[in-house]
């Protein structure tokens, strides 16, 4: 390689790491992660009863996945009795959690009467992480607040709590149930009652 040809080279490369990102490839922000997901969500609502359960759980799926760390979420769901429980175990536990996730949402999303999401552009700071604050709009009633704690992992942002009416923690909500269940039943029995209750959303669900 010639001089001339290394230093437009080196120039190149030097000017390459100078530029700012474009859009495209900046990471993706805590309040852009929850509006991606919410604009999905939406537009499931819209399609809810024409999509069904299956259609809308598959169309909810990938949308979860890219929002929510359920594997982190499923294991704090659980506390300090996952580190007693066998790699089988915890690995069972984690696909169930997640199946009832998805469920939930497929469920309880199911149609649409007006409602909207907004989502606060600024994040509060805490000693977890950000909080992403945001509001379910009824067209009739007053808005319920919906806030959602935030951990970065490999390069990317993803919910690890849901606070219902702005305060109630999701995962303590949890945490408190799925631990009786434990000390109850065991890790099975846990198995059990997720299956269960997915079940019982597919079958009761609006549109099958």
């Amino acid at each position: 390689m010639s001089r001339i040809s290394r230093r437009a080279a080196l120039a190149a490369i030097t000017l390459a790491l100078l530029l700012p990102a474009l859009p495209g490839e900046a990471e993706t922000s805590p309040t852009a992660v929850l509006q991606g997901f919410y604009d999905t969500l939406l537009a499931t609502m819209k399609d809810g009863p024409k999509l069904g359960f299956a259609g809308r759980y598959s169309q909810l799926r990938p949308a979860i996945d890219a929002a929510f760390d359920l594997p982190l979420m499923a294991r704090l769901s659980i506390g300090p009795q996952w580190q007693s429980l066998s790699p089988e175990q915890q690995q069972q536990l984690t696909a169930s959690f997640q199946e009832y996730t998805y469920s939930t949402y497929a469920s309880r999303f199911d149609d649409y009467s007006g409602e909207r999401f907004e989502v606060t552009p600024q994040t509060s700071q805490t000693a977890n992480g950000p909080v992403v604050q945001t509001r379910l709009v009824k067209a009739e009633g007053d808005p319920v607040s919906i806030n959602y704690l935030m951990k970065q992992g490999n390069g990317s942002w993803r919910i690890m709590d849901v606070f219902l009416n702005g305060t109630v923690s999701e995962l303590a909500t949890r945490r408190a149930e799925f631990t009786s269940v434990l000390r109850r039943d065991g890790a099975d029995g846990l198995v059990r009652l997720l299956t269960e209750r997915v079940g019982q959303m597919k079958s009761g669900s609006k549109g099958g």
